[in-house]
């Protein structure tokens, strides 16, 4: 608890920002589907980090926590229909490069 005390608000955010920013460059810069997934699951774990930090500084309130529960939530469905889309993508052609996929169709 003493720890917790000695890290202040500024310093979670920062950490929030630094995974935000990390999946963003990740989002941006990946051509691979499955890169480009993990990088959004970065940025909703950032949001999740200041939800929580929000929450903390805000004694007798659960709000914060609640909502990250609802994100990680949202989070496991998108990645369970990405990776899904993904792999019937990887099934009809053998790559799972975001610029050559124009089509789901077979």
């Amino acid at each position: 608890m003493t720890l917790l005390l000695a890290i202040g608000l500024n310093e979670y955010l920062v950490v929030g920002a630094a995974l935000f920013c990390a999946g963003l460059v990740a989002v941006l810069s990946r051509r691979n589907a499955v890169a480009i997934l993990i990088g959004i699951e970065l940025m909703l774990n950032a949001a999740n980090v200041n939800l929580v930090a929000f929450d903390h500084w805000r004694p007798g309130q659960i709000q914060g926590q609640l909502f990250a529960l609802f994100v990680l939530v949202i989070a496991a469905a998108e990645a369970a229909v990405a990776l899904a889309l993904i792999l019937n993508v990887f099934d009809t052609s053998d790559r799972i490069d975001v610029d050559e996929i124009d089509t789901l169709k077979g």
